[in-house]
Parts: C-alpha cells; sequence; structure tokens
C-alpha cells in the first residue's frame, strides 16, 4: 500500500496527469453550480420547514436567540443545504474519474510500471458504468438517510469518512483492475486484497477532508488504486507462473 502511494505521488506530477486534473476538476465546479442554482431554494425551504417541527432545535433556538447569541436556523439550513448538495457534486468529479481519468491513468502508468502485464478484461465499459451507477446510488442514499445523525458529535467527521472510503473503494478498485484482469483474478484480488482496497479507500477520504486536496483527489486516487491493483496482479500471475516484466516506477 506504500508502494502504491509513492507511485501515485511519482505519476502524478507528469504532466499528464497534472492536465488530467481538469476534468473532474471542472465537473465538480460546474456540477456544484448547476446544483445549487437548481436545487438552493427549495431545498433551503424544505429544510427550513422541516428544523421549524423539531422541538429541540426550536428550544434551544429561542434559548440561544435570548441569551443574545444568534439564531441556530440561520446557521443550520444553509449547513445542512450545503451538506447534501455538495457531496453530489464531488460523487460527480469521482464518476469521471472512474470511467473517463481511470483509462488515461491505466495508458499511462501500464507501459512505465507494468509493461508486461496482459490486458484479460471484458466488457470492461459496461462493467465500469454499472459499479459507477449503483455505488452512487447507494452514496447518495445513505448520505442522506445519515444526515440527522451528524446533529451528534463525532458522526458527522465519522460518517463522512465512511460514506467517502465507501465511494472511494467500490468504484476505484474495479476500474484499476477491468482492463487487465480475468473476471476469475478480478473475483480473487477483490477477495484476497479487500482489506487493502478498504485502507487505501479509507486513507483517501481522510485526504478528502481537506479542501484543497479536492482538485488533485480524483486523480491521485485513481492512481494509487491502480498501482495497488495492478502490483497486485502483478504478483499474482508471478504466482500462476505467468511471465510478467517488472520495472522500477519512472520519474517523470
Amino acid at each position: 500500500m506504500g508502494r502504491a502511494f509513492k507511485r501515485a505521488a511519482v505519476s502524478q506530477c507528469h504532466p499528464r496527469m497534472l492536465f488530467a486534473l481538469l476534468l473532474p476538476f471542472l465537473v465538480m465546479f460546474f456540477g456544484a453550480i448547476l446544483l445549487l442554482w437548481l436545487f438552493w431554494t427549495p431545498l433551503t425551504g424544505w429544510l427550513a420547514a422541516e428544523a421549524a417541527r423539531w422541538d429541540t432545535l426550536n428550544r434551544v433556538d429561542e434559548w440561544l436567540l435570548a441569551v443574545g447569541v444568534f439564531s441556530i436556523k440561520i446557521w443550520l439550513v444553509p449547513l445542512l443545504a450545503c451538506a447534501i448538495l455538495l457531496p453530489c457534486a464531488g460523487a460527480l468529479g469521482l464518476v469521471v474519474a472512474a470511467i473517463v481519468v481511470m483509462p488515461l491513468v491505466l495508458r499511462h502508468i501500464v507501459p512505465r510500471d507494468y509493461p508486461g502485464i496482459a490486458k484479460r478484461g471484458r466488457h470492461t465499459l459496461a462493467i465500469g458504468l454499472w459499479n459507477a451507477v449503483w455505488v452512487m446510488a447507494v452514496f447518495a442514499l445513505g448520505w442522506l438517510l445519515t444526515l440527522p445523525l451528524w446533529l451528534f458529535p463525532p458522526m458527522a467527521l465519522l460518517l463522512s469518512v465512511f460514506w467517502w472510503a465507501f465511494a472511494f473503494t467500490l468504484i476505484l478498485r474495479v476500474d484499476a483492475l477491468a482492463d487487465h484482469a480475468s473476471p476469475e483474478e478480478r473475483r480473487l484480488l477483490l477477495k484476497r486484497h479487500s482489506l487493502g482496497f478498504w485502507a487505501v479507500g479509507g486513507i483517501c477520504s481522510l485526504i478528502n477532508l481537506l479542501p484543497p486536496a479536492w482538485i488533485v483527489l480524483p486523480v491521485f486516487s485513481s492512481l494509487v488504486f491502480a498501482h495497488f491493483g495492478l502490483d497486485a496482479l502483478t504478483r499474482l500471475r508471478q504466482e500462476s507462473g505467468d511471465t510478467v516484466i517488472l520495472e522500477p516506477p519512472r520519474l517523470p
């Protein structure tokens, strides 16, 4: 896992991978603008109406106003709206990274770091699309259903890390292997290295807590998962007697 992050850092410095940062960033940026423009007013209106029904929240709000602090509802409703809409934009960027950026990543790193590895994947586009759709559907539904738990510290932090680790892991581990691993190899690797893939997704999720990292993370996480998955595939084929040429990663 450490080797995967080290190789990903080297690969990320290549001009081609730096240029690849633009696509998911633009998708996230314009996706956030579109979502805020379309859903901000109806969403904040609905949240304000729901917040008015929460007796505990109303009592806390009245107490804060009585002591001259501030109204919690003024801050809570916009924060909740952002907590719903902005992750959706980030999820769009991750889907773009999985479907569009991952092939660019593989075309960049395979000739340099895994030149002897053969392509044995089948129906890779269909597999990637279906995997991205169901994972994002579960991510969006789970994120919305667990939002009320954010009111109880430290659940906001824990749930955010969990759901992003879920998205990173279940989307990118499949796309990292789909092109080069046969279906049998992919199933074996996902089972054998399940903990490793989840650890990589968890680390990417922790990095995701830092807003500046949002710009580089869709591509960098794709690089990490690609290096981790292809390294595991290389070793699996060596175990089975396949001839695979291993070369140290080249500097950009």
